[in-house]
């Protein structure tokens, strides 16, 4: 069996695509607004539908191709979305934070093409404009990173962190692109970096994470302990589960994702780690309870790709592979680009 399940923090391209969407609705854009909403519902090809009755009706171009590009992007056709995007652009009105949020949009497109030059030079383009924007000057060194150009990298990764020296998720994001460059001493660095900050505010959270991904678990478990005492929400219950299945004590961290979820179900993520946890112990259909437990959470579930992938797991480790390749083949439809989900549907063909 080819199949692992998927391990990492539940993201997926909706999610992606949903940090930077600014309202668009209104009598004068309803066909845009329906795609959108047809975005929202991964279902690509009817919001395509919808923009183009919106051209009909001469509703805002601007959004109408931003929408456009947003959809081929989710449909993996990113010269098609970055097509879209540029004349997006080609129909604003002004440079405001809509033509801003098109750029960011823009270059995802360009970076998922394998146009890292052309996404460099839309990033370079904010900052010239917005020289205090850090996600471009992070996202512009992960590209000059992934071009073998560190010293480019790290100057633009230290830009960041001094516009938000106090933002320690940003630290963390810096630190797992070396980390994932094979620069590990480097990445290494700047946790040590933020945690060494005489940042009075600094949170016990915070601390704890910092240590996680310095792989300092023993220290990442006492400051997660504290935090989840002194506030116990959903992001602390996961953190410190993290950590304790990194200690591989799957049992106590199903109890802590356990525990929290019993008040509020209604958190994909825990789903999902719970599910994992149960998958380490062998516990099968408990898994697949939990992953199709965090499935029927509908609202702000950024977490719907790992949990249909793990879903598939959990069939097959219970050797339902019929049902598996049903859900495969519905799971490739959405998420077409996933390399690894078309080795693995290949292996369910031969089952």
């Amino acid at each position: 069996m080819y199949v692992t399940y998927r391990k990492g923090a539940c993201v997926c391209l909706t999610a992606l695509l949903a940090l930077l969407l600014t309202a668009c609705g209104g009598s004068k854009n309803e066909q845009v607004s329906a795609g959108m909403q047809a975005i929202e519902e991964l279902n690509y090809e009817q919001a395509l539908s919808d923009f183009e009755k919106a051209l009909v009706n001469g509703e805002d171009t601007e959004l109408i191709y931003r929408g456009q590009g947003i959809a081929y992007l989710g449909l993996t056709r990113y010269e098609e979305a970055a097509d879209a995007f540029v004349k997006a652009l080609g129909n604003a009105t002004g440079a405001g934070n809509l033509e801003y949020d098109i750029n960011y949009y823009l270059a995802t497109a360009y970076t998922r093409a394998g146009k890292i030059d052309e996404a460099i030079e839309v990033y370079t383009a904010i900052t010239n404009l917005r020289p205090k924007e850090k996600d471009a000057c992070f996202y512009r060194g992960a590209l000059e990173l992934g071009k073998g150009e560190l010293e480019k990298a790290v100057s633009d990764f230290d830009r960041a962190i001094a516009i938000a020296p106090r933002d320690y998720a940003l630290y963390v994001d810096i630190s797992n692109s070396l980390s994932d460059a094979g620069e590990q001493e480097i990445a290494d660095s700047y946790l040590n970096r933020a945690l060494e900050t005489e940042d009075k505010d600094m949170t016990d959270f915070d601390k704890g994470c910092l240590y996680y991904y310095l792989g300092d678990y023993q220290n990442a478990r006492d400051c997660l302990e504290r935090a989840k005492d002194k506030q116990g929400n959903a992001q602390t219950v996961l953190f410190l589960g993290k950590t304790y299945e990194a200690l591989q004590d799957y049992n106590y961290a199903a109890s802590v994702y356990a525990n929290y979820l019993a008040g509020d179900a209604a958190q994909p993520q825990l789903q999902n780690q719970l599910g994992i946890c149960y998958l380490r112990m062998e516990k099968y259909e408990e898994a697949l309870a939990a992953f199709e437990a965090g499935l029927e959470i509908e609202e702000n579930n950024d977490c719907l790709q790992v949990l249909k992938f793990n879903e598939i797991v959990a069939h097959e480790y219970l050797g339902r592979f019929d049902q598996a390749s049903t859900l495969m083949q519905a799971y490739l439809k959405t998420y077409p680009d996933d390399a690894s989900a078309v080795r693995e549907y290949e292996f369910l063909k031969t089952r």
